[in-house]
């Protein structure tokens, strides 16, 4: 459990504060970000969309509880860089440009593996050999 409990929040943090810091990109409307959407051909008023999205996901990933909102903010994450990645290789963007968001998409993934692990400890039922008495 403890194994479980430390990857989870490995995965968890790292996710987070790379979702994080390319909400907070995207709502101050960077340059870095305003040429990634141009590229992209999507309009540039969806970036403080994206990126207040993108912090309400984060919330609702870290806040305990609310499950079902949790469930949620996963798919919306997913969603998220997987529309990313089909954005950049549709207009052409070579390996080098989109094989990074690997990353983002495989730390939501086992985030969201090792969330549904510590569920599963958390409604166990205790034996008792496992009580200490």
């Amino acid at each position: 459990m403890k194994k479980t409990t430390t990857l989870y929040w490995i995965f968890t943090s790292l996710f987070a504060t790379f979702t994080l810091l390319t909400a907070v990109t995207q709502i101050a409307k960077t340059q870095s970000s305003l040429e990634v959407m141009n590229i992209l051909r999507v309009p540039l008023y969806l970036l403080p969309f994206l990126g207040l999205a993108k912090v309400m996901a984060v919330v609702a990933i870290l806040v305990p509880g609310f499950p079902r909102t949790k469930e949620w903010a996963y798919a919306g994450m997913i969603f998220d860089n997987a529309g990313a990645t089909y954005a950049m290789i549709a207009v052409g963007g070579s390996a080098d440009k989109w094989a990074f968001m690997a990353v983002p998409i495989l730390l939501c993934v086992f985030s969201y593996r090792y969330y549904h692990q510590l569920l599963k400890h958390k409604n166990q039922p205790v034996s008792l050999n496992q009580l200490a008495i």
